[in-house]
């Protein structure tokens, strides 16, 4: 509760402003992206059609292979790895920039709405209550986000990054062997196009983490079931998805939420079942009827204490909580230690406005 006239109370009537703040920058961020993704695409363009004119160039070389000096041969190849490499890191950067684009539009959104919430609160005298559920809510928000940018920092650092550091040196051993050794070089050329790949893909899989486009492009359903089949595969574990209802477009924040929520229980129950002796299986259901979207997620490993998973302390059950609770819904865990785990919600089927 806040007293009013201690010194806390000062405090919360700035958090509005603090905000705000927030929102500006957030727009100000925004807007620098969309120029730079302008900008990064009319670059894309003009290295597409550089590659094309290099490739076109290096076909008329192969076709005169015997009679083209090679010197002339080694600088089309040059010119030719040098713009496929370019193009490969523009279209990272693009795919970065796209993801950072939506990312910073449903902050925007967020920031906004918190705002107007926070100004409707923060004008009421008398609800220190309602003020500090908002600012635990908010705590347990901005912990969650950090938790997954900490954890992809590390990923990004343990793999894409180091693999930058090894593309260097295969790239100097491929161009000290060309003239020595031009098999050598083809080779170191193939592992560093295959190193290449592998890296793209894992840095697709961290924009994927941060945000699905497709989540956007087309609902909640295509992405959870993509995301399912993804998870087993890259985790080598047994999770099963059911879906049932007519499949339809949700409010953005709805589908965003309910993503989150069984993105989080499933990577849960593989984590907290990683050392259990049998084989554990997942299963996911997901209901879509005309007014409620109903989510359930079991499990049959070793279960846990829902009392000890809702500790305040804790993030991710409690989190999923609290957003199904202030969307309407209702929340439900039903586990023990030693006899699985079930958790379950549902939350009204909002659909987006006609314009």
């Amino acid at each position: 509760m806040v007293i009013p006239g201690d010194p806390s109370e000062n405090q919360w009537k700035e958090f509005p402003d603090e905000i705000q703040s927030e929102v500006e920058q957030t727009r100000r961020s925004l807007k620098e992206v969309t120029l730079l993704l302008e900008q990064s695409q009319a670059e894309l363009a003009k290295l597409t059609q550089r590659n094309a004119a290099i490739n076109g160039h290096l076909q008329q070389v192969q076709t005169q292979f015997d009679s083209v000096p090679r010197a002339d041969i080694r600088s089309a190849y040059a010119a030719a790895l040098d713009v496929q490499q370019r193009l490969l890191v523009m279209r990272g950067q693009l795919e970065k920039l796209q993801s950072d684009q939506t990312n910073y539009k449903r902050a925007l959104q967020i920031l906004e709405r918190v705002h107007a919430f926070l100004e409707d609160e923060f004008g009421q005298i008398g609800q220190g209550r309602a003020r500090g559920s908002a600012a635990a809510t908010l705590e347990m928000v901005i912990n969650a986000q950090e938790a997954v940018r900490q954890r992809l920092s590390t990923q990004i650092h343990n793999g894409p990054a180091q693999a930058l550091t090894n593309f260097i040196l295969q790239l100097d051993i491929a161009t000290r062997s060309f003239e020595m050794d031009p098999n050598r070089a083809r080779e170191e050329l193939t592992n560093l196009r295959s190193s290449a790949m592998s890296t793209f893909q894992q840095v697709k899989g961290f924009i994927s983490e941060l945000r699905p486009m497709m989540l956007d492009d087309l609902g909640l359903m295509p992405t959870l079931d993509k995301y399912v089949k993804d998870f087993k595969d890259s985790n080598n574990c047994d999770v099963n998805l059911t879906l049932k209802g007519q499949q339809r477009r949700l409010e953005s924040y709805l589908e965003v939420m309910i993503f989150r929520a069984v993105q989080e229980l499933i990577t849960n129950a593989t984590k907290h079942n990683a050392d259990h002796p049998v084989r554990v299986q997942v299963n996911v259901m997901v209901i879509l009827d005309d007014t409620m979207v109903k989510v359930v997620v079991s499990d049959n490993g070793k279960g846990f204490d829902p009392q000890t998973a809702l500790r305040p302390d804790s993030i991710g059950l409690k989190l999923i909580r609290e957003r199904v609770e202030i969307l309407g819904g209702i929340f439900e865990i039903d586990s023990a230690i030693g006899k699985g785990a079930k958790v379950s919600f549902q939350v009204p089927a909002i659909e987006p406005e006609v314009a």
